[in-house]
């Protein structure tokens, strides 16, 4: 039996970078833009606030660019603050390299299990493929303990019974989507 799960963010995650105003590594993105043009060159920015101390700190999105070079319709999406642009560039790696920061998932995604509760753990083998709708760093153990409804232990027991079986590892953090087979 093939069942679909899908990790879902359910808002934007913290900026992991040291506030300029105050001790914290903390920032949240406000998710408006600052858009600069100087002649024909533009320089954009997405703008964060420290969750300690409220100071505004400027994470380059576009640096020095010809606007000419820019598509419109992101130049539209820019100006207009679109909310789904603030989260693709959280997680573009470029943007998160240029500007030193990490993002920290914890608390802004949920598991989604198609309506089911639990696995219905009567069957011989379930097959389970688990879609990662926003590239988060998940721990697939704690994955399938959560969708299942056992505890973290027993499904660890399970992975090293050769049970939960999966092409992806199992023991470490995942940001892609993977399949696992659950043999009772």
């Amino acid at each position: 039996m093939l069942k679909s799960w899908a990790v879902v963010p359910t808002c934007l995650p913290i900026i992991n970078r040291r506030c300029h105003g105050c001790a914290s590594q903390r920032l949240r993105a406000s998710g408006k833009f600052r858009v600069n043009a100087n002649h024909k060159l533009i320089d954009t920015w997405l703008l964060a606030l420290c969750t300690e101390c409220g100071e505004t700190a400027k994470l380059t999105v576009l640096e020095r660019m010809t606007v000419r070079t820019i598509p419109s319709e992101l130049l539209d999406r820019l100006h207009a603050n679109d909310p789904g642009l603030t989260a693709e560039l959280l997680q573009d790696p470029d943007v998160q390299h240029r500007n030193r920061f990490a993002l920290d998932w914890t608390g802004a995604w949920r598991l989604d299990t198609g309506g089911s509760d639990h696995l219905d753990l009567d069957l011989d083998v379930i097959e389970v493929e688990v879609r990662n709708a926003a590239r988060i760093p998940v721990r697939p153990a704690r994955l399938i303990a959560e969708g299942s409804g056992l505890p973290r232990a027993e499904v660890d027991r399970l992975i090293t019974e050769g049970k939960v079986v999966s092409a992806a590892r199992l023991s470490s953090r995942l940001s892609g989507d993977f399949t696992f087979t659950l043999k009772r």
